[in-house]
C-alpha cells in the first residue's frame, strides 16, 4: 500500500541530494589536489588514474545521493524502476566518457614512446575513442531497457550503404591504418615525395597525413597518395645520415697535404657543430680529373635531416679558412672567347668563334 509524501521525507530527500552534491565538490577538489600532485613525479601512472577518477568519482557520489534521496521518498514500483535505471545510465555515461579519456590518453602516450618523438598519430586515437563511446552507447541502451538487437541489423544493413558512399574516406582510414601499422611511416620522421613534397610527419589522422616542411609551412597529403607513391624516409631505418659535399682543388696542389687538412676540418667540426656525429669516420675520396681541377667527396656524418645545412654551412667556413692558411687553391674555371674576323661580304656579320680552354686562375689573396 501507497503512503503519502510527507514533508519528513522531502527533508530527507533533499538532505540526502545535498549530501551527495557536497561529496562530490568536495572530492573534485581532493582530487585536483592530488593531480598537482601527481603532475610533479616522474611517473606518468598516477597522472593517468586520477585523470580517471576525476570526473567518475564526483559523478558516482552525486547519483548516489539522488539514489538515497529516491529511495526516501514514497514512489511507485514504475516510478522507482524509472529514476533507477536513468541513474545507471548517468552512471554508465560517466564511466563511459572516462575510459574513453583514459584508453584515448594510454593509446596516445604509446604512439609516442613508439615512434621516439613529440609527434602525435591522431589515427589510433580516434578509433580507440570511437569504439569505446560506441560500446558504452549501447550498454547504456541496453540499461534503459532498449533492444540493441535490432539496431545492431541497421546498422549491418546500412553499413553496405555508408561504405559505398565513403569510399574515398575509408580508402583513407585504412591507408593510415597500414601506414602506421607497417612502421613504414611514424610522426618525426623526415620524408620526401617523388612529387616533391618533403618535411616532417605532424600527424597522421583518418584522412590525411600532415607534413612540416622546412619553411614552416603545412602540406595535407591523404593517405590513400602516401601509401601509393615512391617516397625516401630520411630517418628510417637509423635518423643518423650521411651526407657529401663536392669540393676541387688545382692540378699543383700536393693531394696528401689536401687529404690530412680536409680531414682535420671534418673531425673538428664533428666535434664542435651540434647535430653532427663525433664518432663519424672522416672520409675525403677523390675521383675526377676537372678541367681545371680535381674533384673530391667529403663525406660528413649528420645525427638528423635539418641539422646537415647548419653542419654544411660550418664546414665550408672552415674549410675556406684552413685552405687560405695553408696554400691550398680553389681554382674557378675561366672561359676565354676567340674572335675572328675576315673579309666578308656586304651585309653580312663577322663570324665569331667561341671556344674554351682551361687555364690557370691566379693565386687567391
Amino acid at each position: 500500500m501507497e503512503r503519502a509524501l510527507t514533508w519528513h521525507d522531502l527533508i530527507t530527500a533533499g538532505i540526502a541530494v545535498a549530501a551527495g552534491i557536497a561529496a562530490g565538490l568536495l572530492l573534485r577538489m581532493i582530487l585536483r589536489w592530488l593531480g598537482e600532485r601527481a603532475s610533479r613525479t616522474r611517473w606518468s601512472g598516477d597522472d593517468v588514474i586520477v585523470d580517471a577518477v576525476r570526473t567518475l568519482v564526483p559523478c558516482a557520489a552525486i547519483t548516489a545521493g539522488a539514489a538515497v534521496a529516491a529511495a526516501a521518498l514514497p514512489l511507485t514500483p514504475r516510478t522507482g524502476r524509472n529514476v533507477t535505471m536513468t541513474l545507471t545510465a548517468l552512471l554508465v555515461l560517466a564511466a563511459t566518457l572516462t575510459a574513453a579519456r583514459v584508453v584515448t590518453t594510454l593509446v596516445k602516450s604509446l604512439a609516442q614512446s613508439r615512434s621516439g618523438v613529440a609527434g602525435s598519430a591522431t589515427i589510433f586515437v580516434n578509433i580507440t575513442r570511437v569504439v569505446v563511446l560506441a560500446m558504452g552507447f549501447l550498454v547504456v541502451l541496453q540499461t534503459l531497457g532498449v533492444s540493441i538487437a535490432p539496431l545492431l541489423t541497421a546498422l549491418g544493413v546500412g553499413g553496405l550503404a555508408v561504405a559505398l558512399a565513403l569510399q574515398d574516406t575509408l580508402a583513407n582510414l585504412f591507408a593510415g591504418v597500414h601506414i602506421l601499422a607497417a612502421k613504414t611511416v611514424q610522426p618525426g620522421d623526415y620524408i620526401k615525395l617523388s612529387s616533391g613534397e618533403e618535411g616532417y610527419v605532424v600527424d597522421i589522422n583518418w584522412r590525411n597525413t600532415v607534413v612540416r616542411q622546412l619553411s614552416n609551412n603545412l602540406v595535407i597529403i591523404p593517405n590513400a597518395q602516401l601509401a601509393g607513391t615512391n617516397m625516401t624516409n630520411f630517418s628510417r631505418p637509423e635518423q643518423d645520415l650521411s651526407i657529401m659535399v663536392q669540393v676541387g682543388v688545382s692540378y699543383d696542389s700536393d693531394l696528401e697535404q689536401v687529404e690530412r687538412v680536409t680531414t682535420e676540418v671534418v673531425e673538428n667540426v664533428m666535434k664542435d657543430v651540434d647535430g653532427a656525429m663525433p664518432d663519424h669516420e672522416p672520409a675525403v675520396r677523390f675521383h675526377t680529373f676537372g678541367d681545371s681541377r680535381i674533384s673530391f667527396t667529403v663525406i660528413l656524418g649528420v645525427g638528423e635531416f635539418s641539422d646537415q645545412y647548419r653542419i654544411k654551412h660550418e664546414f665550408i667556413k672552415q674549410l675556406h679558412q684552413r685552405y687560405r692558411a695553408e696554400g691550398i687553391r680553389v681554382p674557378s674555371p675561366v672561359r676565354t672567347v676567340h674572335v675572328q674576323q675576315g673579309e666578308l661580304p656586304p651585309g653580312l656579320i663577322p663570324h665569331q668563334r667561341e671556344s674554351t680552354t682551361p687555364t690557370k686562375s691566379a693565386p687567391q689573396p
